[in-house]
Order: structure tokens, then C-alpha cells, then sequence
């Protein structure tokens, strides 16, 4: 199965760090940060990859190169400026396959990720988005899903303050259909989180899947320190 890795963010938050490599480069117990989640996907198989970049993207492309040496086929879509998680998938559409395993560059779950793919291939939804019950606090982000009866994400809001419906938090992991990028608008920036996902929901179409591993990510210089600690 195909997995699709955005890896383009600015990650400003990093700075001074991220001003000469892009996030998912920065070191994390030795190695760049994504080669930690390059490392679990071959590990379980899943070699097929499409990383979208932009910037300083082709110090990601010249590292990596074709994934040969960690057993992976790998391929690159750059933008040629920062266009979101939607105008990314969009841009790389000639890429996809009709059903992919979505991930963030500067996140990482460790969980079975081929089990994303086979739930979205046994429904009829167009996305399955990985989802995570935070009861200890421990991630630091606030609730930002809530699950209908059905297991049907039936709210998305990362903009709520202790609103206790939105009782998981996005995972950082999710799987798509390619109709699902198609919602995206035809040109300029582009959010998954603000422009498709709010057309899935309504659709009835973004399955929900718990799962009880935390995730974790390098979104701030504290969140890099516990992600070092982990693999260290």
C-alpha cells in the first residue's frame, strides 16, 4: 500500500533550527527525524512512498534519493512554493494511487499502519482518520474530533478550548481515497484539515479509528526533547 508523507512545513516554531534544514530533517537521536518513520514503514513492509516537499525540500530529495539504501522505493512531488496539506496531495495527484496512507512529516504513531488502509479499502468512505483519546494529557494538544455512534468523524475543531465533546485529538495519521484530494479547491493554498475534511464530515465520508498508542511530534522544541528521549 502507498504511503504519502508531507513533509513540507515551514516549521517556524523550530527556528533557529529549521532556518538551514526543513523540519523532518532535524536531528533526533543521531538521525534525521524521518528517518525514524522511513525505518517502521520498511520495517512493516510498506515500501511504496511519495514525499511531498517544499521547504528546502531538496535537502530531503538528496538524502533519501530513492530509498534504495533503506529498502524503499521512494518518490518526490516538490511545490514549488508552500501550498498545505491539501494543495500538496493535489499537486501530486499524478502520484497517488486511488487509496494511500496519508502521514505528517513532523509526527510520529507508532501503530500498524497497513490496518488504516485495509479499514477505509472495507468501507465506502473517501478517508479513515486515526484518532487518539489523550485521558493523561500527556501529548499537550487539545481535543480536536468527536465520534458519532457509527464511528463517523462528526466534528473537526482545532480552534475549541475544553469543549468536552471533541473528545480525541487528530493522530497524525490517516488514510485517503483519491477522490478525497479532488475536494480540495483547483488552485492555491489548500488545507485538508480546513477545506476537505469539513466536506467529508458532511458527506458522512472520514471513518474515525481510535487507537491507544500516543503520538508524538517535533512540533516544538519541548515535543523534540520527548521524541528524543523515546528513541534514545
Amino acid at each position: 500500500m502507498q504511503v504519502v508523507i508531507l513533509a513540507g512545513g515551514l516549521g517556524t516554531r523550530l527556528w533557529p533550527l529549521t532556518k538551514q534544514v526543513p523540519k523532518p530533517m532535524v536531528p533526533v537521536a543521531g538521525i534525521p527525524y524521518l528517518e525514524h518513520q522511513l525505518r517502521i514503514l520498511a520495517k512493516q513492509g510498506l515500501k511504496d512512498i511519495v514525499i511531498l516537499t517544499a521547504y528546502l525540500g531538496e535537502q530531503i530529495e538528496e538524502y533519501f534519493g530513492d530509498g534504495r539504501r533503506l529498502g524503499l522505493s521512494i518518490l518526490y512531488s516538490r511545490e514549488p512554493e508552500p501550498l498545505g496539506t491539501g494543495g500538496a496531495l493535489r499537486e501530486a495527484q499524478h502520484l497517488l494511487d486511488d487509496l494511500f496512507i496519508v502521514l505528517y512529516g513532523d509526527s510520529y504513531l507508532p501503530m500498524d499502519y497497513s490496518a488504516v488502509g485495509q479499514m477505509l479499502a472495507a468501507s465506502d468512505a473517501l478517508g479513515v482518520l486515526v484518532v487518539y483519546h489523550d485521558v493523561r494529557g500527556e501529548t499537550g494538544v487539545r481535543g480536536n474530533v468527536a465520534l458519532d455512534e457509527n464511528g463517523l468523524v462528526s466534528r473537526y475543531d482545532k480552534t475549541a478550548v475544553d469543549d468536552p465533546a471533541l473528545r480525541y485529538i487528530e493522530a497524525g495519521v490517516l488514510a485517503l481515497r483519491r477522490a478525497a484530494v479532488a475536494l480540495a479547491p483547483s488552485s492555491g493554498k489548500a488545507s485538508l484539515e480546513q477545506e476537505v475534511f469539513p466536506q467529508l464530515i458532511e458527506r458522512g465520508s472520514l471513518l474515525g479509528l481510535p487507537t491507544g498508542q500516543r503520538f508524538y511530534d517535533i512540533g516544538t522544541t519541548d515535543r523534540l526533547k520527548t521524541i528524543e528521549r523515546l528513541f534514545a
